[in-house]
């Protein structure tokens, strides 16, 4: 497994997207984006998506070259049409009047529509806490998840993000997880690996629990925390396709098929201002809450004090398939 640099990674990216038909801005976009998965460990939103990236760019099942619309009908509501092309360039098209939405308003709900999977929400509220605002972030996805007692899919793995700002134009903590039990792109890895996967994340076609990965693909996924997580499932469905005018997730394709029809999925975000509520109240609590959290020997905030490396383990398959995909730029 070899070590390859970030900027090495985002450049190839890069050049992988721009051969099979995005624009140079769309191309850093996306890619950056990979980069700072990958940064983070996040194999599954990093290389692992590339590949598909470019067969769907290849088909048109995602648009490589259109340009968002920002729409500002009302204050402190932000939205964008992605035009079904990438989530990444449509949510930077729309980022600066979110951020003035939610600073004159104290609060944004800011919506991106018809776009293409976001993958890692996190790397989007992120974004917002290193401006000072606290986001929650959420999206759907293709139905893998039955509801609790049943055995048909319902739900798409349904991530919700959140990030709180520091208030020095960093992120105090942040967290970012599917209400799933475990997201779908594990279970694949396991079954390509062969191995098995734990009971509890999912069940095979009749409804059975099951550790074959196989089996598992073959079924669906359980939500974390059985019908608690459900329904934070179901907070995010309607959220991310309700607010958005999105597809529910039992109208989305596979995200990672090459070919078929776009993905216009939506994701919504939450954006506040603290300074709007409680002031400098709010980092009072916040680093009160720190402080508990750090009191117990081995415990932390999620996410806090993450640090990023220059150079990170990569699949020797994945880093094959990429720079295959780049020959072409």
């Amino acid at each position: 497994m070899p070590q390859i640099s970030l900027a090495q990674i985002e450049q190839t990216t890069r050049r992988a997207l721009e051969g099979h038909g995005a624009s140079a801005g769309v191309a850093g976009a996306v890619a950056h984006a990979v980069r700072v998965a990958e940064g983070n460990s996040n194999k599954i939103c990093g290389l692992y998506y590339v590949e598909s990236y470019c067969r769907q760019l290849e088909s048109g099942r995602v648009k490589g070259d259109v340009e968002p619309t920002v729409i500002t009908d009302k204050p402190g509501a932000v939205r964008v049409d992605a035009k079904l092309g990438f989530a990444q360039p449509a949510f930077a098209a729309g980022f600066s009047a979110a951020v003035d939405a939610a600073r004159e308003n104290g609060i944004c709900g800011y919506s991106i529509e018809r776009s293409h999977t976001c993958t890692a929400v996190g790397y989007f509220t992120e974004q917002f806490a290193k401006e000072g605002l606290l986001a929650i972030g959420m999206t759907n996805a293709t139905a893998v998840v039955s509801p609790p007692g049943g055995s048909e899919r319902l739900l798409g793995t349904n991530p919700i993000a959140m990030a709180v700002p520091d208030g020095q134009g960093g992120v105090a903590f942040q967290f970012d997880f599917s209400t799933s039990a475990i997201a779908l792109g594990k279970i694949t890895m396991a079954a390509a690996a062969g191995e098995s996967i734990p009971e509890g994340w999912a069940v095979d076609a009749v409804g059975n629990p099951t550790t074959d990965p196989k089996a598992a693909l073959a079924g669906s996924l359980l939500s974390a925390g059985g019908h608690k997580g459900f329904g934070i499932g179901l907070l995010v469905e309607l959220l991310a396709a309700g607010l958005t005018g999105g597809r529910l997730s039992t109208d989305v394709a596979p995200l990672k098929a090459a070919d078929g029809p776009a993905h216009a999925l939506g994701q919504f975000y939450v954006v506040i201002d603290p300074g709007a509520y409680s002031g400098d109240g709010f980092y009072d609590r916040l680093a009160a809450l720190a402080a508990n959290v750090e009191a117990q020997d081995g415990a932390r905030l999620p996410g806090a004090a993450r640090t990023t490396p220059d150079e990170v383990d990569v699949d020797d398959a994945a880093w094959d398939a990429v720079n295959a995909l780049a020959s072409r730029g």
